[in-house]
C-alpha cells in the first residue's frame, strides 16, 4: 500500500491517504487529530512533512493552538502515524517555522521561517513585518539529534524565507532558500571551519508601479525547486507573474536560461502597470490557454522526474489570494498549467494544450496548491 500525507495547517489535521488506487479511487487511511498532537507536543499548524531513514515521519509546525509562533517546532510520527513527540531537543525550537530539509552526510537539518499564524492567517500586513511577526532566519540543527547549532540572520535581504532545498546530491554541502518578500534566492553553504554561512545568489528587482498598494512591487518568490540532476533551479514570482529557470552547475553563479509569464498582477488588462524611470507604462503579455485567461500568479511548482515538464498552480493561501487577486479569483477557483522545459540548452515554453481548471471540480471551485508524485519527486526526495 502506498501512502501519502496531506497536511492542512488551518485545521491542524494530518490526513494520511492510501494512494495505491490513484488516480481513480484514493481512500482515507487515517486522520491524525489536532487534539492528539496538541496534548502530546503542544504543536499546531502542521506544514511540511518528510520521511526519515528511521521510518518515522517528521512534520514542521508553525505555532501553538492560538497561532503564536512561540509554540512551533517539529512533530514526529511513527510509521503507523501515531504521535511520538517533538523532534528537536527541549529549548531548541526555532523562533518561526515553515519548511525544512536535512542532509544526513553533513549531519545537518536547516529550517526556514514564515511567520506567526495569527498574523498571516488574517492576510498580509506590512506593519506585521516591522512588528516582528514574520521571520528572516534560517535555523541550523544537528542531524538527527535535534540540537540547534546556528541561527543565520538573513536580514532585510531574506525577509519571509520559505521553501528550503539542499542540492539532491547528498555529498554536497550547499542549498537555497527563497525569501518571498525580499524576492531573493539565498544560497547557504558550509564554510571551511564547519559552520554554515549564506549569500544572495539571485535578486529579483522590484518594479515601480501605479494603482497598487505600494509604489514598488516585489516579485514575491513563493516557491522554487531544483531538478533531480542538480543542474537547474526554477522559481516563481507570484506578484510579477513569471516563472524562471537558472542553470546552477556553479551554485554560486546562477545563470538565467528561461523565463515565461503565466499570470500576475502586471499582465495586460490589469489595472496595475509597471512604470519605467522615464514614466512609460508597461504590462506583460500572458497567453490565453484553451480559451482561458490566466488567473492569479504562479505559486507552487513541481517538475517531472525527467525534468522536461514543469507544472504550475496559482493559489498561495485563500486569504492572500483574495487580498491580492480579488474575490473573483477565489470564486472562479485556480488552475494548473504545464511548461515544457528544454533540458539541453535551457528554456521554457508554455504548453498551449494543457489546462486543468479547478473551478469546475464537483466540490469546487477549489484552490489548488502543492503537487506531489506518489513515488517521490524533486521536492520530497532526500537521499542518504
Amino acid at each position: 500500500m502506498g501512502l501519502s500525507i496531506f497536511v492542512f495547517f488551518r485545521s491542524s489535521r494530518i490526513y494520511v491517504v492510501d494512494t495505491a488506487k490513484i488516480p481513480r479511487a484514493p481512500s482515507l487511511h487515517k486522520v491524525v487529530q489536532p487534539t492528539d498532537i496538541l496534548q502530546k507536543t503542544g504543536l499546531a499548524y502542521p506544514h511540511t512533512s518528510h520521511c526519515l531513514g528511521s521510518g518515522d515521519i517528521m512534520v514542521s509546525c508553525l505555532g501553538d493552538k492560538e497561532g503564536n509562533a512561540t509554540g512551533n517546532g517539529f512533530l514526529l510520527l511513527d510509521s503507523d502515524f501515531n504521535v511520538k513527540g517533538r523532534w528537536e531537543k527541549p529549548g531548541h525550537s526555532p523562533l518561526f517555522g515553515y519548511d525544512f530539509w536535512y542532509q544526513p552526510r553533513h549531519n545537518t537539518m536547516i529550517s526556514s521561517s514564515w511567520g506567526a499564524p495569527a498574523a498571516f492567517s488574517k492576510g498580509f500586513n506590512l506593519q506585521h513585518v516591522s512588528d516582528g511577526l514574520y521571520g528572516r532566519h534560517l535555523y541550523v540543527y544537528s542531524w538527527p539529534d535535534g540540537e540547534l547549532k546556528q541561527t543565520l540572520d538573513l536580514g532585510n535581504a531574506g525577509l519571509l524565507p520559505l521553501e528550503t532545498r539542499f542540492l539532491h546530491d547528498p555529498s554536497k554541502d550547499t542549498g537555497f532558500v527563497g525569501s518571498a518578500l525580499s524576492s531573493n534566492m539565498v544560497r547557504f553553504f558550509k564554510t571551511t571551519d564547519g559552520a554554515w554561512s549564506h549569500e544572495v545568489a539571485i535578486s529579483v528587482t522590484p518594479l515601480k508601479v501605479r494603482n497598487w498598494i505600494l509604489p514598488e512591487m516585489p516579485g514575491l518568490i513563493s516557491d522554487f525547486l531544483i531538478s533531480l540532476d542538480d543542474r537547474y533551479l526554477y522559481f516563481v514570482n507570484w506578484f510579477h507573474g513569471d516563472v524562471r529557470q537558472y542553470n546552477i552547475e556553479d551554485p554560486s553563479k546562477p545563470v538565467l536560461t528561461g523565463q515565461v509569464w503565466v499570470g500576475g498582477l502586471l499582465q495586460k488588462g490589469s489595472d496595475v502597470v509597471s512604470v519605467s524611470e522615464e514614466g512609460a507604462e508597461s504590462q506583460f503579455s500572458v497567453p490565453v490557454i484553451k480559451g482561458n485567461r490566466l488567473r492569479g500568479g504562479p505559486q507552487m511548482i513541481q517538475l517531472s522526474l525527467d525534468g522536461k515538464r514543469l507544472y504550475v498552480t496559482n493559489s498561495l493561501f485563500s486569504v492572500w489570494d483574495q487580498q491580492f487577486y480579488g474575490p473573483d479569483f477565489v470564486k472562479k477557483g485556480s488552475h494548473m498549467l504545464q511548461i515544457d522545459v528544454n533540458t539541453e540548452q535551457g528554456g521554457l515554453t508554455i504548453n498551449p494544450n494543457f489546462f486543468v481548471d479547478f473551478g469546475t471540480e464537483p466540490e469546487g471551485p477549489a484552490l489548488a496548491h502543492e503537487m506531489r508524485y506518489p513515488g517521490g519527486d524533486c521536492t520530497s526526495d532526500i537521499w542518504i
